[in-house]
This record gives structure tokens, C-alpha cells and sequence, in this order.
């Protein structure tokens, strides 16, 4: 029988990563070892600790604000559009944010969709719009108003406060543990990557829908999830797990609701452009129906180790050489290995020995999703920051994942000076570190699963009963027809009662 989370907000014993995780505990021996049990404050929640001005949640907070300030900084030498010289490759401050100012007619003043083709779904066309257009307005009547630095820093701040609000939403399901949202505001790749795209806009709306089905509002979370769909495709992702949970629980009703919203709101969203501009509006599904292998995914590995040993000719390609030229049939293949690992992710969640949270869940799919993709840009790994956090809070896997992900960061940036004609390295060299974030993201679900396998290994139910994020799966037993398979195999598994000698009286 399963056991709610008593209290999400409540008095119990906060946790303490230098006690509980045992790459921090190594770590705090350097300034003195982990706080003691005994120690004022350790065993109280954050709120309580006599007053003090800096509890975690303000520090964490800080320290997303100072990641996000350095991120700003980082990207100052391309903040004014001028990219002489491959500014924005030798200083890594390149962002789409001031390319598609541009690409995009927002300089002009031309309207997304109406005006032009937008290669993004609408809510991120609107935010375009909704930020660009008034800096262009401000250009016209001031000329001598840097119309990319004002775009730029609009989004920098906007972007910057969903960040802020991400990591206030993960605080507030994990009030006993605070810490975790640590690993999000200390992420390097949150500070190489924060504003390269608007991808915050779909994160915090994911943020605000999760943290709307933690507190049991299925109505609000669809309709916050269906705006982040709207923004960028993943967060409807989590909408499967949410079904399966649902249909494990006997809580189908729920799931299906925030389901029907979402929907409703993607539609009501996606209309205003669909209807009068079509054509425009259906870019983005061209061009992903077109793009063909991009830098750094698992076919591009691939495609390069062909190379090794086939010439490319079309009497001598390797499987990947193959695929790059027969863009269709690569799409079928990474949709079909796609949904593959999600029909084995709904079996794992269906038939686990405890119920799986719902965080482990929406990670497992999103970066399936990104592990098969043809397309894995370097600012996708934000989608994963915030899931990671809730899904496994251990340092030293997620550490070396962002390792990884910095090293892909820079030695992207090489493969693109050479594709510019400024040759850093070879080509292996970004080839090993796409394989390094390769590796480590697929590491990382790897763990994941082993704790769903063996929930006793599950950091998060070391503090919580159950799951913190479930909303109406907290606590909630497993459905009868589940309990009856259970108990059928069970039953079947049995060995036979041992054979007895007739008793002769």
C-alpha cells in the first residue's frame, strides 16, 4: 500500500547534501565534513532556522541570479550585433536571439506570420514579436538607439526572470529539499547556454504546468503545458507519463483532463497564425520535416565513423551515409526508435515493483526524444536541467554530464570557426565530445531506471513517502487490474507443493 506524501510544505527533517549524497560528503571533508546531526537548524525546515536572513531557498535563488548575471556578461562582446571577424564564434557569444532579430524582419517591423515565415512554433513567434517589434518602434522615432543590444537585453531579462521562476517552482515542491535546486542555479551549462534561444519560454511554462499537477490542478497544468507545447514541442512529452501513471492508479481521469486541456490550449493558441497564414505558419513543420542530420546527434556520429571506412560515393556508403541522403526514411527511423523507447518506458512504468514519480518519467522520454533526434542544438540541454533536478539529485552523475555538455559547447563553437574557414581542430575532436553528451545523458537515464527498478535507491523517496510531484498519484495504490496481474503471476511463478507418500493406517 502506498503512502501520500503527508504535508509537501510541511515540518520534517530538511535534507542535507553533505549527509545524504555521498559525492558531496566526499567533498565537504575539504572544509570540515558534513554538518553535524546535532548542529542548529539541521533537522528544522528552512523557514523555521531563528529568522536568519539567508535559508537556502535565498541562496539558491542568489545563486541563479549570479549564473544568470555571469551568462549576461559572457555574452556581452555580441550584445550589439556588430559579429566582425567571427566575434560571436572566438568569444562563444552567439545567440539566436540577436541572429533572427534580423533573419526574421524584426528590424524591419514586420509582423511574425503575417509579415513573414517564422521557423518556431506561435507562442515563441508572438514572444519574438511581442519584444522586437517595440524595440524597432523605439528605433524608428531614435535613430541612434542600438535596436540588437535593446532586443537582446529585453530578452535577457525575460528570459532570465522564467529562469529565476523555474528554479523557484522546483523550491517549492521540494521544500525539504532545498539543496537540489542548487544543481540547477550552479549548472554550467545554464551559463553557457541560458539566452542562445527562447527556450526558457518553453521551460518555465513546463515549470508552472508541473508544479500545477503537484498541488492537484489537472485543468491548470494542461493549460500550462499546452502553452509550453506551443513554444517548443518536448513539454508535451510529459503528457505521456501523466496517462500511464494515470492508467497504473486508477487515476485515468485526471490524466486525461490535463490532456484534453493541453490540447485545447495548443489549439486556441496555434489558430490566430493557422488560419489566416497558413502557409507561413506551417514553416516549422517543413523545415523539420526537411532538416537533415544536424551537428553533433547520433546519426552525425554515426555518419562520420561511415566516413572512416566508405567514401560517401553511392556505390559506398555505410547505413548512415545512407540516411543523410535519404532524409524520409531517416525521419520514419528516429520516430520510430522514439516511440519504441517510449512504449518501454510506459511498460517500465506500468509494471515497475513501486510506482515511478513523475519526474523520472518526463526525463526518460524528453531525452529519448533528444538521444534519437536528428537535431540536438547546444541550448536543448536546458530542457533537461530542471528534469534532472527533480527526476535524480545526485551530484557526481549530473556534474560530469555538464562537463560533457561544456566541452560539446566549446568544441562547437571550433567546428563552427572551421566551417567558416578558420580551422581549430579536427573534426574528431567534436566528435568525441558529441559522443562524451551522448554517453552521459544516456548514463544518466541508466540510473534513472535502476532507481525505478530498486526504489530504495531513489534519493527523493529517501525523504519523501512517495512523490512530491505526483499531485493525485501521491500516495495513491496501484489499480486493481495491476494487482490482480500481480498476484495471477505470482501465482504462476509458484513452485508446486511437494509430492506426499499415501499414510497407510
Amino acid at each position: 500500500m502506498s503512502v501520500r506524501t503527508t504535508d509537501i510544505d510541511g515540518s520534517e527533517r530538511v535534507d542535507h547534501p553533505a549527509q545524504s549524497d555521498g559525492f558531496v560528503r566526499g567533498l565537504s571533508e575539504a572544509i570540515g565534513g558534513p554538518i553535524g546531526e546535532h548542529a542548529a537548524g539541521s533537522d528544522k525546515p528552512q523557514a523555521q532556522w531563528g529568522g536568519r536572513f539567508w535559508t537556502a531557498t535565498r541562496i539558491v535563488i542568489a545563486l541563479t541570479c549570479l549564473t544568470l548575471a555571469l551568462h549576461w556578461v559572457q555574452k556581452s562582446p555580441c550584445r550589439d550585433g556588430a559579429w566582425a571577424d567571427h566575434i560571436q564564434y572566438t568569444r562563444f557569444c552567439y545567440t539566436d536571439v540577436l541572429a533572427l532579430y534580423y533573419a526574421e524582419g524584426l528590424n524591419e517591423g514586420k509582423v511574425p506570420y503575417r509579415d513573414h515565415p517564422v521557423e518556431y512554433p506561435v507562442l515563441t513567434g508572438y514572444f519574438m514579436g511581442a519584444l522586437g517589434l517595440p524595440v524597432h518602434a523605439l528605433g524608428e522615432s531614435r535613430p541612434e538607439l542600438n535596436q540588437a543590444l535593446w532586443f537582446y537585453d529585453a530578452n535577457a531579462l525575460v528570459l532570465g526572470a522564467l529562469a529565476i521562476a523555474t528554479v523557484a517552482t522546483i523550491l517549492a515542491v521540494r521544500r525539504r529539499r532545498p539543496w537540489d535546486a542548487a544543481m540547477f542555479a550552479l549548472s554550467p551549462a545554464l551559463f553557457v547556454t541560458a539566452t542562445v534561444n527562447w527556450d526558457f519560454l518553453a521551460i518555465g511554462l513546463a515549470a508552472f504546468g508541473m508544479y500545477a499537477w503537484a498541488k492537484r490542478h489537472p485543468v491548470v497544468a494542461g493549460i500550462l503545458l499546452g502553452l509550453a507545447g506551443a513554444a517548443k514541442m518536448w513539454p508535451l512529452f510529459i503528457l505521456g507519463p501523466l496517462l500511464v501513471l494515470g492508467l497504473r492508479t486508477n487515476r485515468l481521469r485526471q490524466a486525461l483532463v490535463a490532456t484534453g486541456t493541453a490540447l485545447a490550449a495548443l489549439v486556441a493558441v496555434n489558430l490566430p497564425a493557422a488560419i489566416p497564414y497558413r502557409e507561413n505558419w506551417d514553416r516549422f513543420f517543413e523545415l523539420n520535416t526537411e532538416r537533415p542530420i544536424d551537428w553533433g546527434t547520433l546519426w552525425y556520429i554515426g555518419r562520420y565513423l561511415d566516413g572512416k571506412w566508405n567514401s560517401g560515393s553511392p556505390g559506398d556508403q555505410g547505413p548512415f551515409q545512407w540516411l543523410s541522403n535519404h532524409v524520409p526514411q531517416l525521419n520514419l527511423l528516429t520516430y520510430g526508435l522514439f516511440g519504441l523507447s517510449c512504449l518501454a518506458i510506459a511498460a517500465l512504468a506500468l509494471f515497475a515493483p513501486r510506482k515511478p514519480r513523475v519526474a523520472a518519467l518526463a526525463f526518460l522520454v524528453v531525452a529519448s526524444f533528444l538521444i534519437f533526434s536528428k537535431v540536438w542544438s547546444q541550448q536543448y540541454v536546458l530542457w533537461l536541467i530542471p528534469l534532472a533536478v527533480l527526476a535524480r539529485p545526485r551530484w557526481g552523475a549530473f556534474l560530469a554530464w555538464q562537463i560533457a555538455e561544456v566541452l560539446y559547447f566549446v568544441s562547437f563553437y571550433g567546428e563552427l570557426l572551421g566551417a567558416s574557414g578558420k580551422p581549430v581542430f579536427p573534426e574528431g575532436v567534436f566528435v568525441l565530445a558529441s559522443t562524451l553528451r551522448l554517453v552521459t545523458v544516456a548514463v544518466l537515464c541508466g540510473l534513472i531506471v535502476r532507481d525505478i527498478v530498486t526504489p530504495e535507491r531513489d534519493p527523493v523517496r529517501q525523504t519523501y513517502e512517495d512523490d512530491p510531484d505526483g499531485g493525485v498519484f501521491d500516495g495513491a495504490d496501484d489499480a486493481p487490474w495491476l494487482v490482480r496481474w500481480r498476484a495471477r503471476r505470482e501465482a504462476g511463478e509458484a513452485p508446486p507443493p511437494p509430492d506426499r507418500e499415501p499414510v497407510t493406517v
